[in-house]
C-alpha cells in the first residue's frame, strides 16, 4: 500500500495556546473540537500535527515529541523566525515556547537540525532529510569543536542546558596554545545563548549585568508567549568575553576568515546585531 500518512497526536495545556503559537508559525488550523475531548489539528504545507487538551497538564514535564524531515531546514527555520518576529518582536530563545538555531547534530550523523519547543511543551525536532542530502564527511574537529558537539547534544537535543554549560566552561577554564580562535568563538556564542535560556545569574557570563529586581519575567495573560525583559543578546555577551581574552580579538583581527566571527560579536550603530 502507499499514501499512508502518519499524523502525531501530542499533549497540551491549552489548545487555545497551542492553535494561537502555531498561527504565529504559518499553520492554518484544519480542525478543532472542544467535546467531547478538546483537540485541535493544524497544518503547514505537508507537515500535520494534532494536539488533545489535558487539565492540570504541565509543559515541563511533557515527553511529547515527534521528527520532521525536510529537504530545507535553514528555509523553514526562516520562516519560523518571522513570523515569532512579526508577532512577538523577537525569536523566542528561552522559556516555553521557544525556538533552537539550526546546528549540525552529532547524534544525528551530523546533519543539521534545529528544534521548536511549543506551548504543551512538545520538541517538534526538525532535521535534513537524509534521503535528499548526504551524510557530512567526517573532519578534524579540535578540543573546542568536540566539546561544543557535545554540548548541542544535550542542551538541544536532550533539553539539559545545565549539562551544557558544564561541557562548555569546562573546556574554556583549560585553554590550550594550539585552540582555534574560529571554535572558540563559536563556543562563547553558544555559552552565551544557553546563559539567554536559563536565566540564572549563577551561570552568567562575567560580562553580563546582574538583573534588576524590579525587571522580572512576566507572563503575558492575554497569550501563550512569555513577555519578558530580553537579556543581552550573545554578541554583546561574547563581545564582553572577548575583551577578556585580548589574544582571540587580535588573532581575528589578522585572520580574514576569522575576522568575519568578530565581525558578528561587534556592535553596529551603538547596538549589537541579533544572530536570530
Amino acid at each position: 500500500m502507499t499514501n499512508e500518512r502518519t499524523v502525531p497526536l501530542l499533549p497540551c495545556a491549552s489548545i487555545d495556546d497551542i492553535e494561537t503559537f502555531y498561527g504565529v508559525l504559518g499553520f492554518r488550523t484544519t480542525y478543532k473540537q472542544r467535546k467531547p475531548n478538546a483537540c485541535v489539528g493544524v497544518q503547514r504545507e505537508d507537515l500535520h500535527l494534532q494536539f488533545f487538551e489535558i487539565t492540570g497538564f504541565d509543559p515541563e514535564q511533557s515527553y511529547g515529541s515527534c521528527l520532521v524531515l525536510t529537504a530545507d531546514i535553514e528555509g523553514l527555520h526562516r520562516a519560523f523566525a518571522a513570523g515569532m518576529r512579526a508577532a512577538y518582536g523577537k525569536v523566542l530563545v528561552s522559556g516555553t515556547p521557544r525556538m533552537t538555531r539550526p546546528r549540525a547534530r552529532k547524534n544525528a550523523d551530523g546533519l543539521g537540525g534545529f528544534s521548536v519547543i511549543d506551548p504543551g511543551g512538545n520538541w517538534i525536532r526538525v532535521f535534513r532529510d537524509a534521503a535528499t542530502a548526504p551524510i557530512p564527511a567526517a573532519t578534524h574537529a579540535g578540543r573546542l569543536a568536540k566539546a561544543l558537539a557535545n554540548a548541542v547534544v544535550q542542551a538541544d537535543s536532550r533539553g539539559s542546558v545545565g549539562q551544557a554549560v558544564r561541557i562548555l566552561d569546562s573546556a574554556l577554564a583549560r585553554p590550550q596554545a594550539d585552540d582555534d580562535p574560529v571554535e572558540q568563538v563559536e563556543v562563547l556564542v553558544y555559552r552565551a545563548e544557553l546563559a539567554m535560556v536559563l536565566h540564572d545569574p549563577r551561570l552568567r557570563p562575567r560580562c553580563w549585568p546582574a538583573p534588576s529586581p524590579s525587571r522580572s519575567r512576566t507572563t503575558n495573560p492575554k497569550g501563550p508567549h512569555p513577555r519578558s525583559t530580553t537579556p543581552p543578546n550573545s554578541q554583546q555577551h561574547c563581545g564582553g568575553l572577548l575583551r577578556d581574552r585580548p589574544h582571540m580579538a587580535k588573532t581575528c583581527d589578522r585572520d580574514p576568515p576569522h575576522a568575519r566571527l568578530l565581525d558578528l560579536l561587534r556592535p553596529v550603530g551603538g547596538a549589537a546585531r541579533s544572530p536570530l
